[in-house]
């Protein structure tokens, strides 16, 4: 898996490749349907398929100061596209440039600098400066340039379709169950694990803390997770995610509790799935009744995931 930058991060190896060209911030169950049809159409010509991704997302480009939404990072995306069989990942910078490009410029860099044979998007695609773009763009202006284009319609689940802001408002509420299903995976947060104020290993529950950076907030509370740590092993835990209202000054965070596991992990990168929302978060009057709480929370999750 490579990956590859518009122009100078090209290389002749991926000419006329089958682009699948979207955001696919969480590459959800209808990100999944585009991204296969380019990898089943790259297949059959016997062409390299790259899966074309945008960042920062539009959205933080042009909302600087919106809450924070992201489902997923560039390396998670970029190991979720191998997985679903891509050749590598097309990482479009969205800067001051890009914003102000119009459609058909858009459409004749994929073809001339990316080198694009075929572009495969969901319908509700838009690109170009102001969005003047559609897939009906795509086709007409494409077709003149050997540049051909196809849609994959919408993935429905319970009647309604599969999308990124109905996953993250399941995340939002704790509804784990929802989003892991759309998600057709956990949610996943992925980070550093930096030092904190090693109140927990006092308590006998040392945790790996991790800021939430630009993700999505999940409801504050408990959740039985598992963790992937840097060798590539999966230990299941306990985390909680939130500001720790117990303890002043509040802090954003969220620490988790490996079960049967020690270790170092400060300055390392792991990653943490929310299984199952445990409770809310909320505020003890003495570390004697946080403790039997935790106690609790911890014997709950080990009973949901061992």
């Amino acid at each position: 898996m490579q990956r590859l930058t518009p122009g100078t991060g090209m290389t002749e190896a991926f000419r006329d490749a089958v682009v699948a060209l979207g955001n696919f911030d969480g590459f959800h169950l209808g990100h999944q349907a585009v991204v296969g049809r380019a990898v089943a159409r790259a297949a059959h010509a016997g062409r390299p398929a790259i899966v074309a991704t945008f960042d920062p997302h539009p959205v933080r480009f042009f909302q600087p100061d919106a809450a924070p939404f992201r489902l997923t990072s560039l390396d998670q995306r970029e190991a979720l596209f191998a997985g679903a069989g891509a050749d590598a990942m097309l990482v479009f910078g969205f800067d001051d440039r890009l914003a102000t490009t119009s459609a058909e410029d858009f459409v004749r860099l994929l073809r001339e600098d990316v080198g694009a044979s075929a572009v495969v998007t969901g319908e509700d695609f838009t690109f170009g400066a102001r969005r003047g773009g559609n897939v009906e763009v795509l086709r007409a202006v494409g077709e003149g340039m050997g540049l051909s284009a196809e849609t994959v319609g919408p993935v429905t689940i319970d009647g309604q379709p599969v999308s990124s802001s109905r996953i993250r408002r399941a995340i939002a509420e704790g509804d784990t169950a929802t989003a892991t299903r759309l998600l057709t995976r956990p949610f996943a947060i992925q980070g550093v694990v930096q030092h904190g104020d090693k109140r927990g290993r006092t308590m006998g529950y040392p945790t790996a803390n991790m800021v939430l950076g630009d993700y999505q907030r999940p409801a504050y509370g408990i959740y039985a997770v598992t963790a992937r740590l840097p060798d590539g092993t999966e230990v299941a835990g306990v985390a909680n995610a939130g500001v720790r209202p117990t303890f002043e000054p509040p802090v954003e965070l969220l620490e988790t509790f490996l079960f049967d596991w020690s270790g170092d992990l400060y300055g390392q990168e792991i990653e943490v799935a929310l299984h199952h929302f445990l409770r809310p978060e909320r505020r003890f009057e003495s570390m004697d009744a946080l403790t039997v709480q935790m106690q609790r929370d911890e014997a709950e999750a080990r009973r949901l995931l061992l």
